[in-house]
């Protein structure tokens, strides 16, 4: 039996960094203030999250194992300059933001578990442990520490969802019956683009490569991959939202969130149960942590490598090698672990993690409308071009996403 779940737990890798990534401080507090606020009627819309994150990041990987380039090398090799100055543009700016979620994310947890240090004290202390892991170690113990992290996070939250006395026959409806409730829509998107990430799933492409899927015959490795990492991601952010939905809405603001949430769960499972889930929410927050320090780095230096290369037309995943070592991956490193530490200093760092979750509404369209055009040209991807229905889902992506932009430019004037 040991050897058959280790031989599974190989054919999936980074799926793991992908579901761990994923499930991180946007869909964790964006899920909680929603599930608080609005109940389990919006379960739907974490399906509904992970079925388009899913769509995004297969389209990805088709693109790759297709042809032999990342989705950036494709952006610069076929498109106008500027989408590539859009994207490193929105990429500092992204980068900002979510580094700064993630590090007030780790240390509002690390603060509720051992309030003897602030959230800023334990802030920096998480986003220097995860400059020295990442910028000292390797793919292969990256991914062992995310299976942990995995792990830990399914066995604390999924099973003690599982302990508490819920009406599951009024609840399973809410999955996949769209419920609208007044005054959500924008916490509904803002949960839509945190749940299973971002710009994240770029990083994809290049765990790919660490993992040595590079071919279109490992398509259907990639994909089985990532139905693992997103089915993971759907019940967690799930489990999230049921449990905040029995929690008052006012104890879920601010700092009260997780504490709110623990001494939920203190009420059905014990003081056992209280001290399981913190230690669960702390390995989800932090393994995202690690996850974005290890992947958006690849971003930067895929980048800069391919924007520096005259002929276009010569790109491939194949000029990328031991790109982990290099000076531009811990320089991106360095910036991403330092710089955005002066956000802990806002005094709540919540609203920070809420808008590093709707941020990822900004990025959606422009990646949707990437793959359509890129994934549907036969001379592009040959045979693996989008089906109706990839087609479909990334419509549907693009209007709901250019949607909520329409809605932020409206808070404005």
């Amino acid at each position: 039996m040991i050897s058959s779940l280790k031989k599974i737990t190989n054919q999936i890798g980074p799926g793991f960094l992908v579901a761990a990534t994923g499930i991180g401080a946007g869909d964790m507090v964006a899920a909680t203030v929603a599930g608080a606020k609005f109940g389990t009627v919006i379960l739907w819309v974490v399906t509904l999250g992970a079925i388009f994150k899913y769509v995004l990041n297969e389209g990805i990987a088709r693109w790759q194992l297709s042809n032999g380039t990342t989705i950036v090398q494709g952006w610069l090799s076929k498109f106008h300059p500027i989408v590539g100055y859009y994207y490193v543009t929105y990429l500092f700016l992204w980068t900002f933001i979510v580094a700064g979620a993630l590090i007030a994310a780790c240390g509002l947890v690390a603060h509720t578990i051992f309030p003897s240090l602030s959230i800023q004290t334990w802030g920096i202390i998480h986003s220097m442990a995860g400059l020295i892991l990442v910028g000292f170690g390797n793919y292969g113990f990256l991914e062992n520490v995310m299976k942990f992290f995995i792990s830990v996070m399914f066995i604390t939250i999924i099973i003690n969802t599982f302990l508490m006395d819920i009406d599951w026959v009024t609840i399973l409806p809410s999955f996949v019956i769209p419920t609208i409730p007044i005054g959500s829509i924008k916490l509904l998107l803002g949960v839509v683009g945190g749940i299973g990430g971002s710009l994240t799933v770029l990083c994809y492409s290049y765990w790919l490569k660490e993992k040595c899927w590079t071919k279109a015959s490992d398509l259907p490795k990639a994909r089985k991959d990532l139905r693992f990492a997103y089915i993971l991601t759907a019940l967690f952010g799930s489990a999230i939202l049921i449990l905040s939905a029995s929690v008052d809405p006012e104890v879920m603001s601010g700092n009260k969130i997780v504490i709110g949430l623990a001494n939920k769960l203190g009420e059905t499972s014990g003081i056992i149960g209280r001290w399981i889930f913190l230690i669960g929410f702390w390995g989800a927050v932090f393994s995202s942590l690690l996850g974005v320090w290890d992947g958006v780095p690849y971003l930067f230096h895929d980048y800069i490598i391919s924007k520096r290369k005259k002929n276009k037309s010569i790109l491939s995943i194949d000029n990328l090698t031991k790109v982990n070592k290099s000076k531009l991956y811990i320089l991106y490193l360095v910036y991403m672990s330092t710089i955005p530490l002066v956000l802990l200093f806002l005094a709540k760092p919540v609203w920070i993690i809420i808008l590093y979750s709707i941020s990822g509404a900004f990025f959606m369209p422009f990646l949707a409308i990437m793959l359509l055009i890129m994934n549907t040209r036969i001379k592009w991807v040959k045979k693996n071009n989008n089906s109706l229905f990839t087609n479909i889902v990334l419509v549907l992506i693009l209007l709901l996403f250019v949607y909520l932009l329409f809605i932020k430019i409206g808070d404005y004037f």
